[in-house]
């Protein structure tokens, strides 16, 4: 690493409260047929240097709510409201010019399709450097050189010739990794990482997951890592939470959620992965029905439809009433169930099929 790069790092953030912070975000979007109901109220916090962790099904508002911190939505078509502060700077609400200002530098994206998110019309290293003089400025040779270096750092080999290639020219991997290069060529504060190993296999997953756990070791960056895979949680994140019809509805470390999870609907996902060393005749405990339809979500607990412990709790309070994730620090989870029933209920009919 260049002396310029080090002088270029972002100090570690050392402000009242946590790095990230979002509060009650809601995002909708405006349709022909009504407005959907995207994100409903969402809160969590992320502190420096580490990484969240957000599972849930396809329509849960994993990407949603986080293209929200980017201020993406369009707001002709999209109503977002709650907080979010990065840093102690509020971005909801911001200006445009104070969001494009942010975007590549403070807060990066690493999607999930790199073959479409990067112009098959221009070179690698121009779309780097490009991203570089946008925000740090320079010339086209020093813009250049951090190309090359930042192709190097993510393990690009022979980089000072790939830097002239095209897209289309690397593999998958490759491309995904030259993608990370690209979020990370101004030293972000905050990287959200979209299902960025989706359609590898897994082999260069895990070498896509180690690089960005070693590339946050060197510059402590913070990371949100959306995926439906918990297996790349556990291995990656230091929190998770798990989002279903646009809420919360568990949230804790790694470790309390994936081995004593709180909410059914946390448990139908773990029963749902298959496992190494679980007995291969056991079948699979996939989570019943379908999600619901955002355009009008159901009441009370959004998963009660799909729950088979519902009529454990009294009037039927699931469907009247909405849980909401527990005011305590630590793990938590938004079920009218009690602790201790939940308890009793995975020790005797959940964990021994996980």
């Amino acid at each position: 690493m260049t002396d310029a790069t080090r002088e270029r790092e972002p100090a570690a953030w050392s402000g009242p409260g946590p790095f990230l912070s979002v509060r009650d975000l809601s995002v909708e979007f405006a349709t022909e047929d009504g407005v959907v109901h995207a994100v409903d109220r969402l809160s969590f916090e992320l502190e420096k240097g580490t990484t969240l962790g957000i599972v849930g099904e396809s329509g849960s508002g994993k990407s949603v709510s986080t293209l929200a911190v980017l201020g993406l939505h369009d707001p002709a078509h999209a109503t977002v409201t709650g907080e979010i502060w990065l840093e102690g700077r509020q971005l909801v609400g911001a200006d445009e010019r104070v969001m494009e200002g942010l975007r590549g530098d403070a807060v990066s994206m690493i999607f999930q399709d790199p073959l479409s998110s990067l112009s098959p019309f221009h070179t690698v290293g121009r779309q780097i450097a490009e991203t570089y003089r946008k925000h740090r400025g320079g010339g086209r040779r020093e813009a250049r050189a951090r190309a090359v270096e930042m192709l190097a750092r993510v393990g690009i080999p022979h980089a000072a010739a790939r830097v002239d290639d095209y897209p289309h020219q690397f593999s998958g991997g490759m491309r995904q990794r030259v993608m990370i290069a690209m979020a990370l060529v101004c030293d972000p504060g905050l990287v959200i990482a979209d299902e960025p190993t989706t359609a590898l296999d897994v082999t260069v997953q895990a070498q896509i997951l180690d690089l960005l756990t070693e590339l946050q070791r060197e510059s402590g960056t913070s990371i949100i890592l959306i995926t439906h895979d918990l297996g790349v949680v556990a291995r990656s994140a230091r929190r998770v939470l798990v989002m279903y019809a646009g809420r919360a509805v568990e949230e804790g470390s790694v470790r309390e959620v994936l081995r004593e999870p709180r909410h059914p609907y946390t448990w139908g996902l773990l029963g749902s992965m298959p496992r190494l060393r679980s007995d291969v005749d056991l079948p699979l405990l996939p989570v019943r029905g379908t999600p619901p339809s955002m355009l009008a979500p159901p009441p009370g607990c959004p998963f009660h439809p799909r729950c088979d412990h519902r009529r454990l709790v009294p009037g039927d309070a699931c469907a009247a009433d909405r849980p909401e994730l527990s005011p305590a620090e630590g793990h938590r989870d938004a079920c009218h169930l009690p602790l201790a029933r939940k308890r009793e209920i995975f020790d005797g009919e959940i964990r021994g099929r996980l």
